[in-house]
């Protein structure tokens, strides 16, 4: 990859098995991949960022294999999200362009995946921690998935480059019980209900 060359890859799982209340039978699996990379629009302006989406696109492709890899497969997935941290001479659309590439080849590799796939994204100084929110992959409304999972590293982004993220989930929050749609409930088939 010779426009976005990475200069690290962090693959991190959580196993969560409570916060409290009683151990689950099967915990839940959130994980998540980041990339650090070069910014190649750091310190100036360009408008046309499509050089820059379409090398995003080859990286999300590269990511997402190893994530679901990690977490034990497609199938398993019940739960997405998304983020970027730009260094700072970069902007904030250097972040977003991660809207198309990340979401689109998660969703690529989930059967049943219909909702959007949420973000968070800025532009901060190396050792910035990003919480990115995650909900349901076919309904969004599900209230039980509802959730976040936080995404850093110490040396990065460094000011001329920009940190992509991917995070997943097996499950909702593993003491859930505020109600709303349920899973078994979802009936739509529009990524909403």
């Amino acid at each position: 990859m010779s426009f976005l060359n990475v200069r690290k890859k962090l693959l991190t799982l959580e196993t969560i098995y409570h916060e409290g209340g009683p151990a689950r039978a099967e915990p839940i699996l959130m994980g998540s991949i980041v990339a650090v990379v070069n910014n190649p629009y750091a310190g100036r302006y360009v408008e046309d960022l499509t050089e820059l989406v379409e090398a995003a696109k080859l990286l999300a492709k590269e990511l997402v294999p190893e994530l679901l890899n990690a977490m034990g497969g497609a199938e398993r997935i019940q739960a997405y999200g998304k983020g970027a941290i730009v260094g700072v001479n970069g902007e904030l659309e250097h972040g977003a362009i991660w809207h198309e590439a990340g979401g689109w080849s998660m969703r690529a590799n989930l059967p049943k995946a219909k909702s959007i796939v949420p973000t968070s994204k800025v532009v901060a100084a190396a050792g910035m921690r990003l919480p990115i929110p995650m909900h349901n992959i076919e309904a969004a409304y599900v209230r039980s998935h509802f959730s976040t999972m936080d995404v850093g590293v110490i040396d990065g982004p460094r000011p001329n480059e920009c940190l992509y993220a991917l995070v997943m989930s097996t499950g909702g929050r593993v003491h859930e019980r505020l109600g709303g749609l349920r899973v078994d409930q979802i009936s739509v088939g529009d990524g909403q209900r």
